[in-house]
């Protein structure tokens, strides 16, 4: 199958912005690149659900899961005290509801899952901003 040369220009030129991004990000911006692209993927996960596009949901639920697990959870302080006892708890509820969102089709769970990253999320911004102030 081919794809147009716009598509293809479109497609490097996101890869060359989100590397050029990531590259030049702090600790700090990275995980909340990986808050944005957690949600964006559990937003296209639900609009392929709603098109009946499984291919696609399952792509994005995938996506998203490893954002979690390989990300989020993982770059948690293994003693990182109570906070992050509750962040990984929190990751493992959102892996959980995603794996059922991808086999029930569950746009429900979907919505679960970022209702429930979106506060922590925005705190992550919050703290950032909060930090850039008192600088």
């Amino acid at each position: 199958m081919f794809t147009s040369v716009n598509t293809r220009s479109a497609s490097v030129y996101k890869r060359v912005a989100v590397e050029t991004g990531v590259q030049a990000a702090d600790s700090h911006r990275l995980v909340g690149m990986l808050f944005d692209g957690l949600l964006q993927a559990v937003a296209a996960a639900r609009g392929a659900m709603e098109r009946g596009d499984l291919v696609v949901k399952g792509e994005q639920i995938g996506k998203a899961v490893r954002i979690v697990e390989e990300g989020l959870k993982a770059g948690l302080d293994p003693a990182g005290g109570e906070m992050a006892q509750n962040l990984r708890a929190l990751y493992a509820y959102s892996v959980r509801r995603l794996t059922e969102a991808n086999l029930r089709n569950d746009p429900a769970a979907l919505a679960e899952v970022a209702t429930l990253i979106e506060p922590v999320a925005q705190a992550w911004q919050d703290i950032r901003g909060q930090a850039l102030q008192g600088a």
